[in-house]
């Protein structure tokens, strides 16, 4: 008896066919990722925390770091503002390259390299979901907002004081977004994301050692701009560390196949 192999799904206009039989659909993964960044940024925008409990966790944050020896934050800023064009660059980057190079590493991912698009979706995708458990369950006060609470750290909010397209404080931005989801970092997170991402599939070196020195440009504006703490970044990674080992249990598609073996003294050709 011949051993055959089971007939390929047939494709549906849009679809990229994987290894392992499966396919991926633009218009479905479109709709997916719409759904699931409303569903985000109603939970992120849930203000629900109240300010004193956010600056409670904020001195516990600082008193960690104070401890491992961390808390540099204000050290730091306070040397980049002596560096204008500086500021104003982490404040465009901060506000702009969080979606477009995720949007664009989503992209590549897709068109370029189908069969491991799967399993990093899902990555991002459990990743982010545990980043809302801790904007639900730890808010956290930013840096840049420690003064207002009567105490003086020395931190600037530099969306606020230098030019910018969009912050914080402008027009309906200040009720609509959650100023004390700090806990983790998704801009690490998904910075993260996008160096696992490009890093071992772009070919010049040049693009691979901005894929590497991305994430860490990430840290680096979230402490000068005093929206995060460097603890927040460790949660970052950590969530994306755990969305992949998560992502890694129970995605299948895209997978190579595993050999079904054959018993040679029981499989007989046919003519």
């Amino acid at each position: 008896m011949t051993t055959t192999e089971a007939p390929e799904k047939p494709l549906r206009r849009g679809g990229r066919p994987l290894r392992d039989g499966h396919a991926v659909y633009w218009w479905f993964e479109l709709v997916f990722a719409g759904a699931f960044y409303l569903v985000y940024s109603t939970i992120r925008n849930l203000n629900e925390g109240g300010r004193v409990a956010a600056f409670h966790h904020a001195q516990t944050i600082i008193s960690w770091e104070r401890s491992l020896g961390l808390y540099h934050e204000a050290t730091l800023q306070g040397w980049a503002l002596h560096f204008r064009p500086l500021i104003v660059l982490c404040n465009y980057f901060y506000g702009s390259a969080h979606f477009i190079v995720t949007i664009g590493a989503i992209v590549f991912l897709y068109r370029r390299h189908s069969d491991d698009y799967p399993l990093w979706r899902n990555t991002l995708a459990i990743a982010t979901a545990l980043a809302l458990i801790g904007f639900v369950t730890y808010p956290l006060m930013p840096p840049r907002l420690l003064d207002t609470m009567g105490a003086h750290y020395g931190f600037v909010d530099t969306l606020h004081k230098y030019p910018t397209f969009w912050s914080f404080d402008s027009g309906g931005m200040e009720k609509l977004s959650n100023q004390f989801a700090a806990m983790p970092s998704v801009h690490c997170c998904w910075a993260g994301w996008c160096a696992c991402v490009f890093a071992p599939r772009v070919k010049q070196r040049w693009a691979r050692l901005l894929a590497i020195g991305y994430p860490v440009f990430t840290v680096v504006v979230i402490v000068l701009t005093a929206n995060h703490y460097f603890l927040d970044a460790v949660g970052g990674f950590g969530v994306l560390a755990i969305g992949y080992a998560g992502a890694r249990t129970f995605t299948r598609a895209g997978r190579t196949p595993t050999p079904t073996p054959t018993n040679p003294q029981t499989s007989v050709e046919t003519a």
